[in-house]
Parts: structure tokens; sequence; C-alpha cells
């Protein structure tokens, strides 16, 4: 997700590639960063810098932060899953401006759709740095952090829920006589267009499916039995059941050497 962002940045020119540094203390990881990202800086500890992003496991984000603040880091967005303001400005020099993400991984194709919450110390401006970052790479919606637990229940997990439907179409196509490559490519580009109308129309989604639900007709068939088989709840109680477990887990500290 960081090379995602980083390589967002850089390809939309909201930074040069001369300004960033990528901090990867695993050599053979940092031969590939160097490979994806030309240009970039490469380095094993964080310097001073004006911004610092946290993109590491939740367990490394506390001797990540403690070396930012030793660099001199002014503020910091996270993108660090599961782990709460509190424990990063815990880790952070004290009156370190922080924004914690919850970005998605259709990121990385620039289709991201992320949520950002402001720390103790995070002003307008902050989190205005932080919307320019992850704009690079998608969309962002300011919310509370309370409400990060349900954006990784909606939209962090969502990709997953959205490529079961498609290996469940694909899957059905051929159920219905069509050569698994057809199928794929006819399941995904109907995603993709579906997507694309609901995105580009004033109107909604409820609009849209009437305008293809002819009276008696096949997607009124079709419809019907993905009620019957609870499609809807089910989707609902998917979220429900991420965002409550997003919340256990943001509910516990970050295992790691400095806890």
């Amino acid at each position: 997700m960081g090379e995602a962002l980083v390589g967002g940045l850089v390809h939309a020119g909201t930074v040069a590639a001369a300004d960033v540094v990528v901090v990867e203390p695993v050599a053979a990881r940092r031969e590939e960063l160097a490979a994806a990202l030309p240009g970039v800086a490469l380095a094993t500890e964080p310097t001073e810098a004006e911004g610092t992003i946290i993109a590491v496991k939740p367990a490394d984000v506390p001797a990540a932060c403690e070396a930012a603040a030793r660099a001199g880091s002014g503020r910091v967005l996270s993108i660090a899953a599961g782990v709460t303001i509190a424990a990063l400005e815990a880790a952070l020099a004290p009156g370190t401006p922080v924004v914690r993400a919850m970005p998605n991984t259709p990121s990385l194709v620039g289709k991201g759709a992320a949520a950002i919450a402001a720390g103790t110390a995070a002003t307008d401006d902050d989190l205005a740095w932080a919307e320019t970052l992850l704009g690079a790479v998608g969309t962002v919606a300011r919310v509370s952090e309370p409400l990060l637990d349900a954006v990784t229940g909606l939209s962090g997990s969502g990709p997953a829920y959205v490529f079961l439907v498609a290996e469940a179409l694909i899957d059905a196509g051929v159920l219905a006589g069509l050569p698994r490559p057809v199928s794929r490519e006819l399941a995904i580009q109907t995603l993709l267009g579906a997507a694309t109308l609901l995105a580009e129309s004033d109107e909604g989604p409820e609009a849209l499916r009437a305008a293809v639900t002819s009276p008696g007709g096949t997607t009124a068939a079709g419809l019907r039995v993905l009620e019957q088989r609870g499609v809807r709840a089910a989707l609902l109680d998917a979220v429900a059941a991420a965002a409550d477990r997003a919340r256990q887990l943001g509910s516990s500290p970050p295992a790691g050497p400095h806890h």
C-alpha cells in the first residue's frame, strides 16, 4: 500500500520523486522499490521531513514512530491497519500532528477509497495535507476515529466482497454454458461498467436497478432469487461483522518489542 501511495503521488505530479525518501530496512525490498519507484531516494533510517507516512505492519508501528520522532518528523499520516491515534501519538514526540487513515487495495490502480481521522494536535491544514496525499490514488472522506471501524467493514474489506461476487458470476456464466474465458471477460466488464455508470450517473443505485428491471422480465426473475436467498441481508451482516472485528483488533495495542 505504501508503494502504491508513493507511486501515485509521483505519477500524479503531487510531489517530485526527488522530494521523497522511502525508509526500508530490508535490502531485497529496497532493490524492488528502487526498480518500482525510479528517482525516489531509499534509506534504512528516517530523515528529517515535513511529513512522514507510516505504512508498516501494526507490530512495527511503535518502532517506526519512534524512529520518525528521533529524525524530527513534522506531521504523520498512518495507514497502518488497526493502530489507534492514541497509540501513534504515544510513540511520537509530544504535539506531533497525526492523521490516521484507512485506505483500500484499489489504491494500487488509482481507484482507492480512503477515510481519514484527525489526531489531537492535527489541524485542518494537516487534514488537507493527508487528503492531498491519499487523493493521488483515489477518493478521501473525513470521519471521526470511531467511524474508521465502519469504514474498514465497508470500503476496507469491501473489495473482497466484490471479488467474491465476481467469482460467483464467472462460475454462473460457466454453469449457463459459457466458456470460462468468455464468462470471465463479461463478468469483469459488467462489474466495471455498472460501477462506472453508478459513479457517473446522477441517479442512485435504486433507480439504475429499476431501469434494468422490466416487469416480468429476466432481471426481475434473477433479482427475486437474490432477495429470496438473502443477498442484501448477507452484505449487511458482512459489513457489520468486519466492522466489529476491526473494533476488537483496534482495542488491543500492537504487539512488539516496545510494548
